[in-house]
C-alpha cells in the first residue's frame, strides 16, 4: 500500500510540473534574498472605468470579497512558511494597494513606478525601467514584495499571470532569474 502510495504522489508530481516549480519557489522566498512579484488578487473586469480618479477607489475597478479573502491567503501562506518580508511596494491603484495592505498590514507602501499603465501605454518603459532597477538592487537577506498589475507584470517578465498569482524573482547585477511561480 505504501509504495501504491509512493508511486501516485510520483504520478501527480510528473502531471502537475507547478507542483514542484511552486516549492522551489517558496523554498527561494524562506532562503531570502528574493523578489515576490505578484498580480493584485482578484479584481472583476479589465482595465479601469472611463471616470477613473487615482485618490477615489470607488472610481476604480475594486477587488471583490473574493479578491480580498485571496489577498488575507496570500499574506497567511507567507507568515504560515515563516517568509521574512522586508518591504512591500504596491501600485497606488486600490485594488493593489488593498492587496498589499491585507497581505501584509502596515509594510505596504505605495511606489508610483508599479501603477498600470494599461491606459497609458507610452508610460511603460520608463515604468518598467525603474522597477527593473529596483529589482536589480535588492541585496538583502528578506524578501521584497512588489504587488502591480498584469500589464507591469507582462512588459517586465513577458508572462501573463492570473490574479494573484506570485512570481518569484532571484536579481541578478543585471535583471533577474525567475525562480518560480506560485498560483493561489
Amino acid at each position: 500500500m505504501k509504495a501504491l502510495r509512493t508511486l501516485a504522489a510520483l504520478a501527480v508530481i510528473m502531471w502537475c510540473p507547478s507542483v514542484l516549480a511552486s516549492e522551489e519557489a517558496w523554498q527561494a522566498l524562506r532562503t531570502g534574498g528574493t523578489v515576490a512579484l505578484f498580480r493584485h488578487a482578484r479584481a472583476p473586469g479589465t482595465g479601469d472605468p472611463s471616470h477613473f480618479r487615482l485618490e477615489d477607489c470607488s472610481s476604480q475597478r475594486n477587488l471583490s470579497a473574493e479578491g480580498r479573502r485571496q489577498a488575507a491567503e496570500i499574506g497567511s501562506r507567507f507568515r504560515a512558511r515563516n517568509i521574512r518580508v522586508e518591504r512591500v511596494l504596491s501600485s497606488r491603484w486600490c485594488r493593489s494597494l488593498d492587496t498589499a495592505k491585507l497581505a501584509f498590514g502596515d509594510l505596504a507602501e505605495p511606489f508610483p513606478p508599479l501603477d498600470s499603465f494599461f491606459a497609458e501605454r507610452d508610460r511603460r518603459d520608463a515604468q518598467t525601467r525603474a522597477v527593473l532597477q529596483l529589482i536589480e538592487s535588492w541585496d538583502r537577506n528578506g524578501v521584497l514584495v512588489l504587488v502591480t498589475h498584469q500589464v507591469n507584470i507582462t512588459a517586465l517578465t513577458d508572462i501573463f499571470p492570473i490574479e494573484g498569482e506570485i512570481l518569484v524573482l532571484r536579481p541578478k547585477e543585471k535583471g533577474f532569474d525567475l525562480v518560480g511561480r506560485i498560483q493561489p
